[in-house]
């Protein structure tokens, strides 16, 4: 599983969830891959989301991407970002129930409004 080395929290929580989800796409569609963890091309997808959610202008507070009202994602990753989530996200209850379960009811919360200036992840580390 991929390790985030920017990110705390309920980021690096979403970034495991992100990973997990990655690795039960990537085994499922890519033939030529490493025995564990995800291909080169997944793994650029995860150091994406990474530097991402580094950035995420909710910082700790982030919403699940679904419910968020900013688009971080570039359209073509957030493709392939929705692409991994649907096909991965009912296959998470077998290996990993507890982030499933987490994830579902994250999603359940209501969407947020405008973002408070200087929280996300990236501000917090230079401030620290």
């Amino acid at each position: 599983m991929a390790v985030s080395e920017l990110l705390s929290g309920k980021l690096l929580y979403e970034f495991r969830t992100m990973t997990a989800m990655v690795e039960i796409y990537c085994k499922a569609h890519h033939p030529m891959k490493p025995d564990h963890g995800a291909c080169h091309s997944c793994s650029d997808f995860l150091a994406y989301a990474d530097t991402r959610l580094d950035r995420c202008p909710y910082g700790q507070a982030k919403p699940t991407c679904n419910k968020c009202p900013v688009h971080c994602y570039k359209p073509q990753m957030k493709q392939k970002a929705r692409e991994i989530m649907i096909f991965a996200g009912p296959r998470m209850l077998i290996p990993h129930p507890i982030m499933a379960i987490k994830h579902l009811l994250a999603e359940r919360k209501p969407g947020p409004g405008k973002p408070p200036e200087g929280v996300s992840n990236r501000h917090q580390r230079k401030l620290g």
